[in-house]
């Protein structure tokens, strides 16, 4: 029983009932339109047939229903007052024609089904509680306030209450069971079509890219910077009495370090808030930042040997920005996995219009050196940016040497 009531009457009950009286609020210009083209054909004020005016004035509704603007105001309406998920509901106007014409369909079914609804709730209450109290009625005042003369009987004084309760139920049943057959039919009416499905498949795929760039970004950016921050302070506790002179340049490239990795983090969070990220540190290029990045490296400890080109320092501004961040982490790839004592070998330089990057350093007994060749995400990060590039990546042990390659087109796809 309870079910029953909650079905009939429950929240989502009403909010379709509402629904559907809403279609029937729209139904009303079409029908009255629909009179007035019946009144002019037969030469009478009504239509011949009372439900004349809505049969014409419902295909009119159906091509009103081709406006840009119908399928995005009756999607609303149905996630609204009918429960369906958004994913199941398009939120842009229809664009071919199998799309519109079901936008047509399901604004003529809307608009039928809530027309009759939106009637029979104007007229079946006040004629269900006529019924109700009409045994009162004729108690008081011995009329039937002109029913009927079969309302005169004593057994349908006594069955008019029932009736009029079984009327009201049967209203409340056409409400639901329309409501019903509307929230069914909305996915496949008003759901997307090809070309919507498309489109968001293609915003899905932009947001993934933005998202795996930001988390490269982070990794490259924050991540080096916790490995060079640990080596420095290691190496300046280590030598804390016997050089308190190389602690204190330790020291001083914390400082730095960390005053970079601030800026450079505020760039990337400025990105996930506004989509873009005005105001913020630029982001750093081989041409003004490789020196800053070898002292802090060698303030750890590591011996660190840099040879740099003719010409990489008037790279393009995007090969400039990936090639820092490749540096970056072959860098602090070599001095987590080889120790801050190890000797790194970084060479740059132009050949065959590409920019060839190398870092050589010797295999070490720290898990991960060899042990995963290629394996773990700085490698490849570093090989998406390669590809993103139009350029190449390779990682892997070398008589034993651990040596990163990556070779990135001067001119390519971004």
């Amino acid at each position: 029983m309870r079910d029953a009531a909650r079905l009939l009457f429950g929240r989502r009950a009403r909010l379709r009932w509402i629904h559907l009286i809403l279609g029937g609020a729209l139904a009303m210009p079409y029908v009255l339109a629909g009179e007035l083209v019946l009144g002019q054909a037969t030469g009478a004020i009504l239509g011949p047939m009372p439900l004349a005016p809505f049969a014409v004035g419902l295909p009119v509704a159906a091509v009103t229903s081709l406006f840009p603007l119908t399928r995005p105001l009756e999607a609303g309406a149905v996630r609204w007052l009918c429960g369906i998920d958004d994913d199941r509901l398009a939120y842009g106007p229809a664009r071919g024609r199998g799309e519109k014409a079901r936008t047509a369909l399901w604004f003529t079914l809307h608009l039928g089904l809530g027309g009759i609804v939106a009637g029979m709730t104007l007229a079946v209450p006040p004629f269900g509680a006529l019924l109700i109290v009409l045994p009162f009625v004729v108690a008081l005042g011995d009329s039937r306030l002109g029913l009927p003369e079969v309302f005169g009987e004593p057994w349908a004084l006594a069955l008019s209450p029932v009736a009029g309760v079984a009327v009201l139920l049967a209203l409340a049943g056409c409400a639901a069971g329309s409501g019903a057959l509307l929230a069914r039919w909305a996915p496949v009416l008003l759901g997307p079509g090809p070309e919507d499905r498309l489109a968001a498949a293609e915003a899905r795929a932009a947001d993934l890219a933005v998202r795996n760039r930001l988390a490269r970004e982070l990794h490259d950016s924050v991540g080096h910077a916790l490995s060079a921050v640990m080596l420095q302070a290691s190496a300046a506790r280590r030598v804390l009495d016997a050089d308190p002179e190389f602690a204190r340049e330790a020291l001083a490239a914390i400082e730095d370090t960390t005053r970079r990795t601030v800026g450079e983090l505020d760039a990337v969070l400025g990105v996930l808030r506004d989509g873009d990220a005005p105001g913020t540190a630029p982001a750093p290029t081989l041409e003004s930042d490789l020196d800053g990045l070898l002292r802090r490296t060698r303030a750890g400890g590591a011996s660190v040997t840099a040879t740099v080109g003719t010409g990489v320092g008037t790279l393009p501004p995007l090969v400039s920005r990936e090639a820092y961040r490749i540096v970056q982490e072959g860098l602090s790839n070599a001095l987590r996995h080889a120790g801050d004592r190890t000797a790194v070998d970084l060479r740059l330089g132009i050949a065959d219009g590409h920019l060839e990057i190398t870092v050589t350093n010797p295999l070490g007994d720290a898990p991960g050196t060899g042990a995963r060749p290629g394996g773990g995400h700085g490698l490849r990060g570093i090989a998406d940016r390669a590809r993103l590039l139009g350029g190449t990546a390779r990682a892997g042990a070398d008589e034993g040497l651990w040596r990163l390659h990556v070779r990135l087109p001067m001119k390519g796809p971004a």
